[in-house]
């Protein structure tokens, strides 16, 4: 059974997403901080975490960042805020999604199924992406840059996998939200050019060569075969 853990320091919002999951046919484990919570991730067999922003011991930022030094799990952030920069700054870190306070249990079990498929769909057996030095291993999930492993999250690998299945299509923002974010999404484009950079930024720094994201300026972004730079 998909196993939920439910980071958040507020004891009727943890009851009512666990018995909301519960529903939904997933088991949860819950954790009342940052600390607890890295501890019940560290036991294993975990499939997606809802973490709360504000976590005492170790706040849902701090938590994300340790989370991503390790493992590509799905991660939705939990913010009470309404403006941009926890949702800004959980993308940065390595989430998938966002949810803000107050929300209905339905759009949040909504937002774990849709990243759950997107992180479970199946792939053909042995088919494999390459451009460059690169290698995309659709089957496990997994991309190398010169045989070395490169950790994305589930988000950057969509991304990236659209891209090399697609060279030289320019998609716009709002076409890489409705293909990978998959349902109604509330926030703006701006989560598309988060997740852009900061892939980018992996690519570059693993030493990619043989392609490249590249900017069309007024139009959105498309993968550039040959190592150009965008």
């Amino acid at each position: 059974m998909t196993r939920l853990l439910i980071a958040d320091d507020n004891a009727a919002i943890r009851e009512i997403l666990s018995i909301a999951a519960n529903a939904a046919g997933f088991d949860t484990v819950l954790a009342i901080d940052g600390e607890d919570a890295w501890q019940k991730f560290s036991s294993g067999d975990i499939d997606l975490i809802l973490l709360d922003v504000m976590l005492p011991k170790m706040d849902g930022f701090a938590l994300c960042r340790k989370i991503r030094q390790e493992s590509a799990v799905p991660i939705i952030m939990i913010t009470a805020r309404g403006d941009d920069y926890d949702r800004i700054m959980g993308l940065d870190l390595g989430a998938d999604d966002y949810v803000v306070k107050p929300f209905s249990t339905a759009e949040v079990m909504a937002r774990v199924k849709a990243v759950l498929r997107r992180w479970q769909k199946d792939a053909p057996a042995g088919d494999n992406l390459t451009c460059g030095n690169l290698c995309l291993h659709e089957q496990q999930g997994r991309v190398e840059i010169e045989g070395s492993p490169l950790p994305l999250t589930h988000k950057e690998y969509d991304l990236l996998h659209l891209f090399l299945t697609h060279p030289q299509q320019i998609f716009s923002r709002e076409q890489l939200l409705d293909l990978l974010w998959g349902y109604d999404y509330s926030g703006d484009t701006r989560t598309v050019d988060t997740h852009i950079r900061r892939l980018r930024a992996k690519l570059d720094k693993a030493g990619l060569e043989g392609g490249s994201i590249a900017t069309v300026w007024g139009r959105g972004y498309r993968w550039e075969l040959g190592g150009s730079k965008p």
